[in-house]
């Protein structure tokens, strides 16, 4: 525990983390509201998903939000700072952030959307994904003027087929969760105040198992996301960061 203990008061303004019988609650606030994605978010990110890889006490990782919103929206002129805090800097920061899921967490995982906002492809991309009804999935970028390649067009791509993901990041058009259950985006939809006891209950049918069965288990899983991302997640990052 002394281990949990320290990098969860590391992150603790991004994160409060408990740990129950093995199985690791991250869920992500700011001021102890929903989550807000600035700079200091978003390199955290990679970060705790290291830190939480790293720690041989956690054998079900599952990711949440806080109160209605997975995020609730953005620091102001996120985008120009930035590009004056260095683009490879946030370059950097965007790999980490889904790759660390990735490539640097070894056990199971479950992602539990709270509902609307930014960065799902956090939760898409993990073994096992529940929403709430309110949940929403787009990706707006290219309607903004951006190139869509922050993530969420990776996520688009390999779980909605090359059509779908098109339409969907050329109109930047919601999703909802009856869709995203439909599409294949979400295992299922859950009501909010069912959602963290959903998930607890998955994560307890997979503790179940021997450690090393749910550990290699993850492994095969996960191994279609390992090779997205080494084929396509640089490429989409990079022609985001420098189209201007």
């Amino acid at each position: 525990m002394a281990e949990l203990d320290k990098y969860a008061s590391t992150y603790a303004e991004h994160f409060v983390m408990e740990r129950n019988d093995g199985v690791l609650l991250l869920r992500m606030h700011t001021g102890g509201g929903p989550a807000v994605m600035g700079l200091s978010l978003h390199h955290a990110w990679g970060q705790v998903f290291q830190e939480a890889g790293n720690d041989p006490a956690n054998e079900v990782l599952i990711i949440t939000g806080t109160g209605g919103s997975w995020m609730a929206g953005l620091e102001p002129d996120l985008r120009e700072r930035r590009l004056t805090g260095g683009r490879y800097q946030t370059y950097y920061d965007g790999i980490k952030l889904l790759e660390n899921l990735v490539f640097a967490v070894d056990v199971p995982t479950i992602g539990a959307i709270n509902g609307p906002g930014y960065h799902h492809e956090l939760a898409l991309a993990c073994d096992i994904t529940l929403c709430t009804p309110e949940t929403v999935f787009d990706d707006t970028h290219f309607r903004a003027g951006a190139v869509p390649g922050d993530g969420q067009h990776l996520v688009f791509q390999e779980l909605l087929g090359l059509k779908r993901s098109a339409m969907a990041l050329y109109t930047g058009a919601g999703i909802d969760a009856a869709q995203a259950l439909e599409l294949g985006l979400v295992n299922e939809v859950v009501p909010a105040d069912r959602l963290i006891p959903r998930a607890r209950e998955l994560a307890a049918t997979i503790m179940a198992a021997p450690r090393t069965t749910r550990r290699l288990t993850h492994a095969v899983l996960q191994r279609p996301w390992k090779r997205r991302l080494v084929d396509d997640l640089g490429f989409g990052r990079a022609h985001q960061l420098f189209q201007t």
